[in-house]
């Protein structure tokens, strides 16, 4: 009698352990995202329950999403932007020196 519990107890056991498993694996994506300030965070997580419903089909995603984001550099395009920016600048004055200097420009 006392097996019968025993076993019935360890089933309960890992019954627990792999169900509670799945909820913190499917947290983690949430969690990389909390860690780097990600503007989607709760998006994340919500998106992280609705996996577990969804056969954990969009979890890859998550975990891409979530890791996409940096604070420092945010979505990777600010380098760009402040280049385009500088760029945009250096035309403008290249365009308004050919004006002074009465060069017709090459078209």
């Amino acid at each position: 009698m006392f097996l019968n519990y025993f076993a019935l107890g360890v089933l309960i056991v890992v019954f627990l352990v792999i169900f509670y498993g799945i909820i913190i694996l499917h947290d983690i994506p949430y969690l990389i995202a909390k860690s780097r300030n990600h503007p989607h965070a709760d998006a994340i997580h919500v998106a992280g329950w609705v996996s577990l419903f969804t056969l954990h089909v969009i979890w890859p995603f998550l975990w891409i999403w979530a890791t996409l984001y940096r604070p420092e550099r945010g979505w990777g395009m600010q380098t760009q932007e402040a280049s385009l920016t500088q760029l945009q600048r250096r035309v403008t004055e290249l365009e308004q020196k050919m004006v002074n200097t009465n060069i017709p420009p090459l078209e």
